[in-house]
């Protein structure tokens, strides 16, 4: 459970640095190529450690789409050329504020 702790608290700093990068604010994400690579290496490193939390946890947080997120971390590192940063921007604004929501109750 140690590291499970450390894994989430590595999430929520991902998502605490996409908001600060981008400000919250669709504009800032799609004018600038900078804040663009800041992000998606933020949530492929917050993709990545959601495959390294325990079994044990996932399974007793259910309403988390574990699966989903770790699944995401192979878009965005094998499909680089590919990227829909609508798309992205989509999972910024509709997912990333509920698992934040989230994660604080797991820690």
């Amino acid at each position: 459970m140690k590291d499970d702790r450390i894994y989430l608290e590595h999430i929520i700093d991902c998502i605490d640095r996409i908001n600060e990068y981008t400000q919250n604010d669709r504009f800032v994400f799609m004018n600038s190529p900078l804040v663009q690579d800041a992000v998606i290496r933020n949530l492929q490193t917050l993709s990545e450690s959601t495959q390294k939390l325990s079994a044990e946890l996932t399974a007793q947080h259910p309403e988390i789409t574990w699966k989903a997120i770790s699944g995401f971390r192979n878009i965005l590192v094998h499909n680089y050329l590919g990227l829909d940063l609508p798309e992205i921007w989509a999972v910024i604004e509709n997912r990333l504020p509920q698992l934040r929501g989230n994660l604080p109750k797991l820690v």
